[in-house]
C-alpha cells in the first residue's frame, strides 16, 4: 500500500476524543493472518503530528532510519484462563500477576453461555476466602483485593505450581469480539522468550505482533536497532478502563546502554507497545527534561531496572525517555490514551483517530497499527 498523505482532511476535535464511537464492525475478529496474507498484513497509520499518512505495515523500514531503536517487550502471553466452579457457579479464573510471595492476582468471570461461548463477562470480586475448584482437583483460595478501593482483581493462594496448570488446562483470554478461540501461539508476538519463574503476561503484548522474522531482518538491515525488556502484563477486560493495575518490569543493562547510546548519537527511541513505555519511564534517570508532546527528541536516559511499576503517564506527567510509539488502536475511553497523547499531542491524536474512523482501520489486537513520531521532516 503506497503512502497517503492525508494532512489537510478533517479531524475530530482532541476534547471529543472520549465522545469517538468505534463501530463493530471495525472489531479484528481473527488474527491477520486468517484475513490476508500474513501476521504483517495490516495497515499502519503514521501521525507526524497532526500530518497523517497510510501505509502497509511491510512498510515500516521505509518509515525508521539508521540509528533509530525499537524497544520491544520479551513478554510471554500465558494460556491465562482456566475454568472452575465457585460453589454451584461456573467461573472463569483469569490469572493476571506473580506475585514476590508466590500468590498470584487473578480475576474471577462468569462464562459466557451461548453465542458467545468461550468468551466471559464481568462478575463481582471476591468474598475473602472463597474456594474456586480447579480442574484435575486443585483449588483456588482468595485472600484480599490486589488494591484498596478495587474488588475487581484479588491475590490468591493455589494448591499447584500455576505455570504448570495453565498449560495443562489454560487457554489464551478472549473477549466478545472476536469470532472464535485462537490457539496460544496466535497471541505470542515474535520478540517473546519465556520466563524461568514461569511469570507471563494475561493479554498479549500486542503491538509487536504484525512483526515478522523476514521484517526484523529488513530493518536490522536498514540500521534499525532492537532493545528488549520486560514488562508482564495483567488483565485489562474490556468492559473496565481503569488506570492500568501495579505490573512487574526489568530493563536490563544492555537496553539501558543501548538506549543512552542512541539518544547521544542523534536516534530516535521508539517503544514498540504502551507495555514497553511503561517500562522504560519507569527505569528513567529523572535527569532530564520532560519532552513536550510531539517535539523532536527526549532527553532523558534510562537506567537497568526491576521490580514493580505503578506508574501512570499522562499528558501532565509527560514522557523523558521516548520519542515515538508504534501500538495498535484503542478504544476512545481508555487509560492507554493518556499515554498517547503525553506522547503525541492531542490534536495529533485526534486527527489520528479521525482518520483511523475515516479510513476503517481495524482495532484490537488483532488489528491495524498506529505510529506516532515527533512532528519533524521525514526521511527521505
Amino acid at each position: 500500500m503506497s503512502a497517503v498523505d492525508t494532512t489537510g482532511s478533517a479531524s475530530v476535535p482532541a476534547s471529543a476524543l472520549a465522545e469517538l464511537r468505534v463501530p463493530e464492525d471495525l472489531s479484528a475478529r481473527v488474527p491477520a493472518e486468517q484475513r490476508g496474507s500474513g501476521r504483517d498484513d495490516v495497515r499502519l497509520l503514521v501521525s507526524r503530528g497532526t500530518r497523517v499518512s497510510h501505509h502497509a505495515f511491510r512498510e515500516l523500514p521505509e518509515l525508521l532510519r539508521a540509528g533509530d531503536v525499537l524497544v520491544v517487550n520479551t513478554s510471554t502471553t500465558l494460556p491465562a484462563a482456566v475454568s472452575g466452579r465457585l460453589g454451584d457457579a461456573r467461573v472463569v479464573a483469569h490469572f493476571s500477576t506473580l506475585g514476590d510471595d508466590g500468590r498470584w492476582a487473578v480475576e474471577l468471570r462468569t462464562p459466557h453461555i451461548g453465542e458467545g461461548a468461550g468468551t466471559t463477562l464481568p462478575r463481582a470480586g471476591g468474598p475473602a476466602g472463597a474456594q474456586v475448584r480447579l480442574p484435575g482437583g486443585e483449588r483456588l483460595v482468595l485472600e484480599e483485593p490486589l488494591t484498596a478501593g478495587s474488588a475487581r482483581l484479588w491475590w490468591a493462594r493455589v494448591s499447584c505450581p500455576v505455570p504448570g496448570l495453565l498449560r495443562r488446562h489454560g487457554r489464551p483470554i478472549r473477549y466478545a469480539y472476536t469470532e472464535r478461540d485462537q490457539p496460544l501461539t496466535a497471541y505470542q508476538s515474535v520478540f517473546a522468550l519465556p520466563s524461568p519463574d514461569g511469570a507471563g503476561s494475561a493479554e498479549m503484548p500486542s503491538a509487536g505482533r504484525p512483526f515478522t522474522a523476514g521484517l526484523v531482518t529488513a530493518l536490522v538491515r536498514r540500521g534499525v536497532l532492537f532493545a528488549p525488556l520486560t514488562l508482564h502484563t495483567g488483565v485489562a477486560s474490556a468492559e473496565a478502563h481503569e488506570p492500568p493495575y501495579p505490573e512487574r518490569f526489568e530493563v536490563p543493562e544492555t537496553t539501558a546502554r543501548l538506549v543512552n547510546a542512541a539518544r547521544a548519537g542523534g536516534g530516535r527511541v521508539i517503544a514498540v507497545g504502551t507495555t514497553a513505555v511503561r517500562a522504560l519511564e519507569s527505569a528513567g534517570r529523572g535527569d532530564g527534561s520532560v519532552r513536550a508532546p510531539g517535539t523532536v527528541r527526549a532527553r532523558g536516559t534510562v537506567r537497568a531496572a526491576s521490580g514493580w511499576t505503578d506508574l501512570v503517564i499522562t499528558p501532565r506527567r509527560g514522557v523523558r525517555t521516548v520519542d515515538g510509539l508504534l501500538t495498535g488502536l484503542h478504544e476512545p475511553r481508555a487509560s492507554h490514551l493518556l499515554m498517547l497523547e503525553a506522547i503525541a499531542g492531542g490534536a495529533a491524536l485526534a486527527r489520528g483517530y479521525g482518520e483511523a474512523l475515516r479510513r476503517r482501520y481495524l482495532w484490537h489486537e488483532f488489528g491495524d497499527v498506529h505510529l506516532l513520531l515527533p512532528s519533524e521532516t521525514p526521511p527521505a
